[in-house]
């Protein structure tokens, strides 16, 4: 039980990873609470649900899912959060709006009942780990998760396009004068943001199943792992993600009628102490 609860938590927590980087890299470097992040997961999962269903291939599924939410988030990033800048209460306010119209949309064309995909050819069979039985493809999240960190970490850090963004969040007026397309690149990051999201969402939907809800079951649980991590850190949110995926797995199999404060406790105490996350820098 105690094996077959760790790699689970691993995997929970990789899938976790893949849909909070996005959202950690939006909050952290353009300072932009997006609530409807939950929704470009939940809208992702349904449309690579649907494709894979119709016999698609179930990665060029996640692609198309992750596409479609790509841009659907530059649509919002460039038309209507752009147009709020330095307002973080309407931002707020209008994400919230707009998951609440994604709930809609996708209840009137996929209905109310849930969608279950199929796990990917190839990665169906089982395999011996930690003394148990795991499912190939719950490993496979894990691999899938890491080889994104460690792209995500190489683009923001080691490249020229990642010291271009960084430059612009540190001093956006001083960046522009050296000739930084600012505005640009925040929309880069905003469409990563959401694509990294919907791959997420079909990723996950083996595992978690698509229905309607999926979007407020999974937002909390983003914010979660980037108040613990700290905002704008990849490495927080790889930390904020595995710390999670442990805290929910062993907590509802424990003490489940105590899940969600074992899962709330942790962040409350770190704003309390450390608000800016285990990770996160001061703002200056």
């Amino acid at each position: 039980m105690w094996s077959l609860l760790t790699i689970n938590s691993i995997s929970f927590g990789g899938l976790l990873f893949l849909l909070s980087a996005g959202f950690s890299l939006i909050f952290g470097l353009m300072r932009i609470p997006n609530l409807m992040h939950g929704s470009f997961f939940m809208l992702g999962a349904y449309v690579g649900a649907s494709l894979a269903q119709r016999g698609y291939d179930f990665w060029l599924a996640a692609l198309a899912g992750a596409g479609v939410t790509l841009i659907v988030g530059g649509l919002v990033e460039r038309v209507l959060l752009r147009r709020l800048a330095g307002q973080p209460l309407a931002q707020v306010l209008l994400t919230l709006g707009l998951s609440f119209i994604v709930a809609d949309l996708c209840l009137m064309i996929w209905t109310g009942d849930p969608i279950q995909p199929g796990t990917p050819a190839g990665l169906r069979s089982s395999v011996a780990a930690l003394g148990t039985t795991v499912p190939l493809y719950r490993l496979a999240v894990v691999v899938l998760a890491v080889a994104v960190a460690a792209a995500l970490w190489l683009l923001i850090e080691h490249s020229r396009l990642g010291a271009m963004i960084r430059a612009g969040v540190d001093d956006a007026p001083i960046a522009r004068a050296m000739g930084i397309r600012v505005s640009s690149l925040f929309t880069f990051v905003f469409c990563l943001g959401a694509g990294l999201a919907g791959f997420a969402g079909v990723v996950g939907s083996p595992i978690l199943s698509v229905y309607p809800g999926l979007d407020a079951d999974m937002l909390p649980l983003a914010l979660i792992v980037v108040i613990l991590g700290g905002a704008g850190s990849l490495v927080g949110a790889l930390l904020g993600s595995l710390l999670i995926g442990f805290l929910y797995n062993f907590g509802q199999a424990m003490l489940p009628d105590l899940s969600y404060v074992i899962l709330f406790l942790p962040m409350l105490i770190v704003l309390l102490v450390r608000p800016q996350g285990l990770l996160g820098r001061v703002a200056l």
